[in-house]
């Protein structure tokens, strides 16, 4: 058995679908459904673009390949439906041969199956809203067989169509890093505005889509980082290398000359492993001065 055709539809409602290669927050490079170099399938890299009819082959190899078997002998005998859900759960947990709901559904105890699959909703050791509709929503799949209708609800007049799931502090959280980065998002809490959107990925060399999706809130977080990270040096160096070198008086005791020099240099290769790091995201900088540099940093 393989995933549907409607299976495939499920989880790229829940995953998005991305047709032009970015960094996540750990800097590596994903394309489609998620699917990075470790799927096997891809290998993604600056600039690279597929079509939707790519994405679906690319999303359903990977599915054949690392987690469709997995399910199949967790859930044998399961009617295609439940399959589909198990699937979804699994490329999003990677736990279908230890998740407990499954000896549940098995005994065709829904209240149990039900229970064991919403725990399933947490990530950093919090609930998530996202999740625990995901969760809501596989139930509903594996019990009734409902796919749900797929279709993106119609953002307000003005705003970003949102194609990922933010509770209240998650969406604070991404409207006043838009803000402190220069793009006003509008005073409607509840979204972003679309043309501001559309000014970041262009800045930051995503597909200008003026949908919030994985790609843009994951170059936002990384853009975040890299500002928060390139002050610690800076702070450090200058809190120890002027106040370790001195002693009470005042002088540079000559016995420990060499240590703003030490902390100057670590400084340095501290500052330079982060540009490295973050090398997209300088790039996205530096973009409107000096774009053909910008462009090289985005291609290592």
């Amino acid at each position: 058995m393989q995933t549907s055709a409607q299976g495939v539809d499920f989880k790229k409602r829940h995953e998005g679908d991305v047709l032009k290669a970015y960094r996540c927050p750990a800097g590596i490079w994903t394309v489609g459904v998620g699917l990075t170099a470790a799927s096997g399938v891809v290998k993604p890299h600056a600039g690279m673009t597929i079509t939707a009819a790519e994405s679906t082959r690319l999303l359903q190899l990977a599915l054949r390949r690392n987690y469709e078997p997995a399910v199949k002998s967790a859930m044998p005998n399961a009617k295609q439906h439940e399959f589909d859900a198990g699937v979804s759960f699994h490329f999003n947990t990677g736990a279908i041969a230890r998740a407990s709901w499954v000896k549940r559904w098995a005994e065709k105890n829904w209240t149990a199956t039900r229970a064991g699959l919403l725990a399933w909703n947490k990530g950093g050791g919090r609930v998530l809203p996202g999740l625990t509709r995901r969760r809501e929503e596989e139930f509903r799949l594996l019990r009734y067989g409902d796919y749900g209708c797929g279709a993106p609800l119609s953002p307000s007049p003005g705003l970003a169509r949102m194609v990922v799931d933010l509770d209240l502090d998650e969406m604070e959280a991404a409207r006043a890093a838009f803000v402190s980065l220069g793009y006003g998002v509008g005073t409607d809490i509840t979204g972003f505005d679309v043309l501001a959107i559309r000014a970041f990925q262009r800045d930051h060399d995503l597909n200008v889509d003026g949908i919030v999706g994985r790609a843009t809130l994951s170059t936002l977080q990384r853009v975040m980082d890299s500002r928060a990270k390139a002050k610690t040096p800076a702070a450090a160096v200058a809190a120890g290398g002027a106040e370790t070198a001195l002693d009470v008086g005042g002088e540079i005791d000559p016995a420990l000359s060499w240590v703003g020099t030490v902390l100057l240099g670590a400084g340095l290769i501290w500052g330079l492993w982060l540009a490295w790091q973050y090398r997209d995201a300088i790039a996205s900088a530096i973009l409107p001065r000096f774009p053909k540099l910008a462009r090289k940093l985005w291609s290592l």
